[in-house]
This record gives structure tokens, C-alpha cells and sequence, in this order.
């Protein structure tokens, strides 16, 4: 291959050698090269049975250049023809930075050209390929065409290991002429296993040149390949087989050919010019030679021998590497233009052949079927109670129990939980239910119902609480009477406050149907896949705006209903005060809400487990609300009806101990002045009674004396009745009016009680004492004192009202005979 010793042994067989009358030969590319483009001048054609550079395609340049052996480009069609018939449309290429490759990779690329097949990357690479893997890999290139010798075949296939960019996923096709066990004579020079080497070689497909034909028909030596080959065997003996052999006893029968058709052309068209005729300088019989050979078409020991433009157009095999060995599993035929794969015998490392890229399989996530029904189920069950609780209070609403608790504000309550409850029905119909407009639609349909539901009932519930915080904190102690008219336009509000917000929110920024992807995931029966899941969500531009607005309406709500629940704990008529229970449901709706929104959240990429959460959410909190509001009613209704609707005065929560058990509290929280208050006017009242206690003993012996002194009637008429008068004026003294103690004051000071019982002692005697305890004495004393009493004591316990004229009012008439300060009476109406 030493380019000047061949140029020199060519100029000398022109010089000093006979006339030939072609060139056959040239193995080295360069050598052929050289001579190649110098025959032109000589009109000499060259046959080369072993030269496959692709350089030497160009006719331009080399004219007169014929090869028997197919060029390095010829496996481009044959790879093209394979890359077809699987179906493979993106492929990437890895070459060596040698010309020898780079001309076969860029005829590559004009072949696949408007082929419909994509050149995803080309990487090139002089030493070291791990960086050109890498990017392949980054790439997403999955069918590799290498072009490069053994060495480096080696440290490709090492860098593909330590990638990973083998097995099933990937296919690598590479130049088949590489000696037998070429990787044992590089694996040293390697950093890498034997063992790993070969698990990333295996697979691989190898494309060179046929040496010699499969087919059994007779040549035109009128020998088989078959035999050709058993007879080429024979006569070498040991020595060294050359894959060229076939090609070489093929370029004898192509120049036989040739001259026989010349020497056929010549006869036909010039009877006195023969070939021997042929000299260096002679055009004419130089293109006749030429144009002779390139017309030759015959059967040889290599297959059809044809030439285009001086390029065979021969056959290519296909190996691949199994087992550490290569075996053949196709072919292809360039005269044809078919690829052959033999019995399928190509092995792939999955199931199917490598796909070209990874192929994403967008899937939709979409919400079980089994999930659904099994919630659906319960939905059911709920709404079936909540029709249940319909029917108990509509069929109960003339009952006290019912109708003091509003029987149409329940009938809200319970709505507003049928509509949340409807509204999971919607939460679990996704893509894989309905279309996608449909989708959309259900976005809006359910959020709107939902936010309905929730404003119903709660509004409801908290309606109903206002109205007993309105009543009960009537500190004016004027009469209310606040009908359900009143409540439902409350309630009403607190929906037109809802629709407010929806309808901005549907006209300003809708919401749509959005899809989010994830990331790629590996198929899960195995095949060359991923799976990109894929999320159907309803979202808008503005989507955080418009949920804070929501959430924090729906959470001041949530607010007012705890606070009105707090002021009203102290109201223990059960018909009418749901605040206990209404607070329970509060806590257990907010704390269920709260976690069920932020795992709902995260739960983002997870369809079933986010609607999972929300179903069980809101049937939870429907379920809660509803129970805590009737179970209590309708238990109560079945064992004591009458206790939960007995209208009793209701007590304050003091922590002092109270020297009256008698005093009653009012329904009000009062403040510490108020209660100061309070506490110094029983004190009062207290040492007032005891007062009145001492007086009434007086006034008793004074009538027993009056019995028995008639004469003095007269002066008691005149000086005492205005005293007694005084006396009784004191019924007032809860008043806490400064005034009016002033006047029992003064009374006492100026009338001492001493002074009732002088008498004269020489007129007693023990007939007198006999006459006034005799049964009509004891008669006429109570006939005057019993009314005296009674009208002075009843206000003090409760009894007739302090605008009660009369004192002889029977102590029935009085609602209770608890003494409650008459500056916190009231009078419980309108309920």
C-alpha cells in the first residue's frame, strides 16, 4: 500500500510492459486512487475486485474505475431497506473522524434524504465516544448507525454500557467487515469488563457485502457458489482465506466479458479493427472497452454482477451478534432492490423490535369505576337519610318540638346537604365519562352547586341561631318577634352574596378544561413504552384570586356561626337552641375541610385518592350536620317531647356563691359593672326583707293590742295607716333607687318601733290576754294581716308584678314564684 512504489510499478508496466488492455487490481485505497485518476490519460479501464472506498465513486474524477466489489456506500440502500421494513423513522448516526467513514456517513445522509426518515443527531468523535453516547442518549436516539474500525468499536460499545443504552430499548447497527472475535484483540486497551463489553454488543447488526452468493444456481463458470467455494477451499489448503476471493474470480469472468463483447462490437461495426489494435493513445477502443463493461451483466460465484456508473451492484448481508458470534439473518439485493430477513431469525432483546424513540403513550388518569360506584353507593345512602329527615320534619311540623325549631329553616338544612351530597356524583365524572366540552361544563355545574349547598345549609343553621341570639340578648327587654320570613331572606342574602361571586367569577375568568402532564413513566406490561399520565383539571387564569375569595366568605361565615353558637351556649331550651350542636358541626366541617382541601392538593397527580378525599369530605360533613341537627329532635320527640320545649328562665354562669338560691340569672352575659350591680341590690334586698320580717312581727302585736283598746281605733286609723302605706312601699326595693330607701329610713326614725307597743299596764289583765287568743280575735287578725303580707312579699319571690294594684292577687297569676329582678324580666314571644 505505499503509494509511491505502486505509481512507480505502474509507470513502469506502461513503459517497458507490452500494451495491456485493462487494469486489474488495486486492494489499498490509496494506491487504487492514485492510478485511478491517472488512467484517463492512458484510456485504460481498471477493474478492482477489493478498493470499497467510497471515493472512488466519484466518475468525474475517475472515469475509467470499475469495481467487482460493492463500495462501502452500497450498504447505505440496504440499510435504508431494513430501517423501512421496521418501521424505524428516526435514527441517529456515531462516526469516527476518518474520511473513510465520514464519506459513507454523508452518503448516508442523502440517501435517507426525502426518505421519511429523520437524522435526529449526528455525533462524531476522534478517541474518545463516551461524550458522542451521552448526547445520543440525551437525544432520545434510539436506533444508532455507527461507522468506525474495531478499536474503536470497542470503546463505543463501553461507553454504551456504562449509559445503558442497550438491551430491548436500543438497536446499534454498525459496519459488518470486522474480523472474526474482532473485540478479543481490543478489549485490553479498554476499561471495561469482557463480560459487560459483550452484554452490550449483544444485538447488534453488522452490514457488509455478500463474499459470495447463497443462492445454489450454476454461475457463469457453470460451478454453484456453493462448489466454487468447496473447490476454492481445496486448492488453498492453509493458507489464509481473503473474503475478496469471490469478487477477484469474478473481475476474470467481468474482463472476459468485456473483451468478448468489444471484440462482438468490433466485428459487427468494423471488420478490419481488432482489439490487438489497442494502444494507449487510441480513444475509440478505450471507450468501447469502457462502455463493454459497463454493460456487463452475469450469475457469478458473488450473485448478479451489474454495474451503475461503474459501481456493483452487488448484494449485502445482514449479521447479527447472538451469543457471542455473528450470524447471518438477511440480506439485500441492489439489482432488486428487496431485503430478505431470513426465517426471522433476527433476535431482538424484548419482545418487538426497539422503537425509534421513546414513544410517549399519553394516558389519561382517570377515576376507577369501582372507586366511583363504591362512593356513588354512599352518596346514595346519605341522600336516602337526608330524604328521611325531610320527611320526620315535615310530618312532625305541627309538633311543638319541630315547630319551635323552624321547620323551614330545616327544610334548608337538609336541601343544602342534598345538593353537596349531588354534587360527588359530579366530582367523579371525568374524560373517561364524557366528552371534553361536557368536562367543561361540569366544571362550573359543580362548583356552583357545591358553594350553594354549603351557603344553604349553613345559612340555615346559622339563621336560626341569630334569631335566638336576637331574642334572648334583647337587653331593651322590649317583646321581638322575628318570623321565618325574616330568616329565609337572611339566608337569601347569603346566596345572592354566592351567586355575586360565581357569576364574576364565570363571566370575568371561566373555567376551562386543562390538561397537566407528568412525567414519563415505564409501561407497566413490559412493552418499549412510556406512559405520559395525563390530568384533567378545571382551573382558570386566576385561579388562587378567585378560591381566596371563596374560602374566606365561606370561612367568615364559618366565623359567625361560632360566635353566635358561643353567645347562645347559655340558652337551654333544646327546640330552640341548636348552638351545641352547631358548634360540634363547625369544628368537625372546618377541621375536615381543612385537611381534606391541603391533601386534596397533593394528592394532585393521584385522581382516585384526590376524589376519594373530597367524596368522603363532604359526605362526612353533610352527614354530621345533618345527624347533629335532627338526631337530637327526633330522639327527643320519641322519649320526653315536653322537655325540650318547657319554658323555663335561664340562669347566669357565676363563679361566687350565692347567699340566695332562689335568685334567678338573667339569659344575657352581663359585664362586671352590671353584675357589681347585681350583687349589691340582693344584698340590699336581703337586709330589707329582714327588715320587713321585724316590722310585720310589730305590726302583729300592734293589731292584737288594737283588739282589745277599741277607743283607740280611731287614733291608730289617723296616725298609723300612713306608716303601714310606708311599709308596704318597700315591695319596691329591687329598684335600687336611692329614694326610695331614704323613705324607709326616715319611716323608721321618726315612728320606733317601741313605741307600737306602749300601753297602759293597768289595763291588762288575764281576762284581756284570754279575749285575744279566742278563735274570733285569731280570725279578724288574719283577715287583715294575710293581704298585708301577701302583697308585700309576692314581688319579693317572684309573685304578682310590681304594677299590680291589688293585694289580693292569688299567687297563681304569676308565671313563676322565683324571685327574677324585674329589671331583667322578659317575656319569651314570636318564637
Amino acid at each position: 500500500c505505499d503509494n509511491a512504489k505502486g505509481l512507480k510499478a505502474f509507470y513502469d508496466a506502461i513503459k517497458f510492459g507490452p500494451n495491456h488492455l485493462m487494469v486489474f487490481g488495486g486492494v489499498c485505497a490509496t494506491v487504487t486512487s492514485i492510478i485511478a485518476e491517472s488512467l484517463k490519460g492512458w484510456n485504460l479501464v481498471q477493474l478492482s475486485f477489493a478498493a470499497t472506498t467510497p471515493e472512488l465513486a466519484d466518475k468525474k474524477k475517475y472515469p475509467y474505475f470499475f469495481r467487482t466489489v460493492p463500495s462501502d456506500n452500497a450498504v447505505n440502500p440496504a440499510i435504508l431497506k431494513l430501517l423501512k421494513h421496521y418501521h424505524w423513522k428516526r435514527v441517529g448516526t456515531l462516526t469516527q473522524d476518518v474520511q473513510r467513514f465520514s464519506e459513507v456517513r454523508n452518503n448516508l445522509t442523502k440517501v435517507l434524504d426525502g426518505k421519511d426518515i429523520e437524522i435526529s443527531d449526528t455525533e462524531s468523535f476522534s478517541d474518545d465516544p463516551c461524550t458522542s453516547v451521552k448526547k445520543l442518549k440525551g437525544n432520545d436516539v434510539r436506533i444508532i448507525l455507527g461507522q468506525f474500525n474495531e478499536e474503536m468499536a470497542v470503546k463505543v460499545f463501553c461507553c454504551a454500557y456504562d449509559e445503558e443504552m442497550y438491551g430491548s430499548k436500543y438497536q446499534w447497527i454498525i459496519p459488518g467487515w470486522y474480523e472474526n472475535l474482532w473485540w478479543e484483540a481490543w478489549i485490553n486497551s479498554s476499561q471495561c469488563l469482557s463480560k459487560n463489553l459483550l452484554a452490550a454488543m449483544e444485538g447488534y447488526i453488522g452490514v457488509d457485502f455478500e463474499p459470495l452468493s447463497s443462492k445454489t444456481n450454476k454461475t457463469i463458470s457453470g460451478r454453484t457458489p456453493q462448489q466454487y467455494e468447496k473447490e476454492y477451499n481445496a486448492r488453498r489448503g492453509d493458507g489464509q482465506s481473503s473474503k475478496f476471493h469471490g469478487y477477484a474470480y469474478d473481475g476474470i469472468w467481468v474482463i472476459a466479458r468485456t473483451l468478448q463483447r468489444a471484440m462482438n462490437y468490433l466485428n459487427s461495426t468494423n471488420k478490419h479493427q481488432k482489439i490487438e489494435d489497442f494502444n494507449y493513445s487510441n480513444q475509440k477502443l478505450g471507450n468501447i472497452f469502457l462502455n463493454a463493461m459497463n454493460e456487463t451483466r452475469f450469475f457469478g460465484v458473488t450473485g448478479d454482477v451489474v454495474f451503475k456508473n461503474g459501481e456493483r451492484m452487488g448484494t449485502i448481508k445482514f449479521t447479527q451478534f447472538q451469543e457471542q458470534k455473528e450470524v447471518k439473518v438477511g440480506e439485500y439485493n441492489a439489482v432488486d432492490d428487496t431485503l430478505v430477513i431470513i426465517n426471522n431469525s433476527i433476535r431482538f432483546q424484548g419482545v418487538e423490535p426497539p422503537k425509534d424513540k421513546t414513544i410517549i403513550q399519553e394516558e389519561l388518569r382517570k377515576i376507577s369505576l369501582p372507586l366511583y360506584s363504591i362512593l356513588s353507593a354512599l352518596t346514595i345512602l346519605g341522600m336516602i337519610m337526608a330524604s328521611a329527615f325531610l320527611f320526620f320534619n315535615i310530618k312532625n311540623r305541627n309538633q311543638k318540638l319541630i315547630k319551635m325549631s323552624s321547620p323551614y329553616m330545616n327544610n334548608l338544612i337538609i336541601l343544602g346537604g342534598m345538593l353537596s351530597y349531588a354534587s360527588i356524583f359530579l366530582f367523579g365524572l371525568d374524560g373517561s365519562f364524557v366528552s371534553e366540552k361536557t368536562f367543561e361544563t361540569l366544571c362550573t355545574v359543580r362548583t356552583w352547586i357545591l358553594t350553594v349547598g354549603y351557603t344553604t345549609a349553613f345559612g340555615a343553621m346559622f339563621a336560626k341561631t341569630w334569631r335566638v341570639h336576637a331574642i334572648f340578648k334583647n337587653v331593651k327587654m322590649k317583646k321581638k318577634i322575628i318570623k321565618d320570613q325574616k330568616l329565609l331572606g337572611i339566608v337569601g342574602g347569603m346566596l345572592l352574596i354566592d351567586l355575586c361571586i360565581l357569576i364574576c367569577w364565570q363571566v370575568v375568568d371561566p373555567l376551562r378544561r386543562t390538561v397537566e402532564k407528568y412525567n414519563m413513566e415505564p409501561d407497566p406490561a413490559g412493552r418499549d413504552i412510556s406512559i405520559r399520565p395525563i390530568l384533567e383539571h378545571c382551573e382558570n387564569t386566576h385561579m388562587t384570586i378567585w378560591l381566596g375569595i371563596v374560602y374566606a366568605y365561606k370561612g367568615l361565615l364559618m366565623l359567625f356561626g361560632c360566635f353566635l353558637a358561643w353567645e347562645t351556649r347559655n340558652v337551654s331550651i333544646p327546640a330552640l337552641n341548636d348552638s351545641k350542636y352547631i358548634g360540634m358541626s363547625v369544628y368537625n366541617v372546618g377541621i375536615m375541610c381543612i385537611i381534606g382541601a391541603a391533601v386534596s392538593f397533593l394528592t394532585r397527580d393521584q385522581p382516585n385518592v384526590q376524589f376519594c378525599i373530597v367524596a368522603l369530605v363532604i359526605i362526612f360533613c353533610s352527614t354530621i350536620t345533618l345527624c347533629l341537627v335532627f338526631v337530637p329532635k327526633l330522639i327527643t320527640l320519641r322519649t320526653n317531647p315536653d322537655a325540650a320545649t318547657q319554658n323555663r328562665r335561664f340562669q347566669f354562669t357565676q363563679n361566687q356563691k350565692k347567699e340566695d338560691s332562689k335568685t334567678s340569672t338573667s339569659v344575657t352575659s352581663v359585664n362586671q359593672a352590671s353584675t357589681s350591680r347585681l350583687e349589691g341590690l340582693q344584698s340590699e334586698n336581703h337586709r330589707l326583707r329582714m327588715k320587713i320580717t321585724e316590722l310585720d312581727k310589730d305590726l302583729e302585736e300592734v293589731t292584737m293590742q288594737l283588739q282589745d283598746t277599741p277607743e283607740k281605733t280611731t287614733y291608730i286609723k289617723q296616725n298609723h295607716y300612713q306608716d303601714l302605706n310606708d311599709i308596704l312601699s318597700i315591695r319596691n326595693f329591687t329598684d335600687g333607687k336611692d329614694g326610695e330607701k331614704a323613705i324607709l329610713k326616715n319611716h323608721l326614725d321618726q315612728n320606733p318601733p317601741a313605741q307600737w307597743g306602749s300601753s297602759d299596764p293597768s289595763r291588762t289583765s288575764k281576762d284581756a290576754i284570754e279575749d285575744i287568743n279566742s278563735p274570733e280575735h285569731i280570725q279578724r287578725r288574719l283577715s287583715l294581716q294575710l293581704p298585708i303580707l301577701h302583697h308585700a312579699y309576692l314581688p319579693s319571690i317572684g309573685g304578682v308584678d310590681a304594677s299590680c294594684a291589688s293585694p289580693c292577687v292569688s299567687p297563681s297569676a304569676s308565671p313563676r314564684h322565683r324571685h327574677v329582678p324585674p329589671s331583667f324580666r322578659v317575656m319569651v314571644s314570636g318564637l
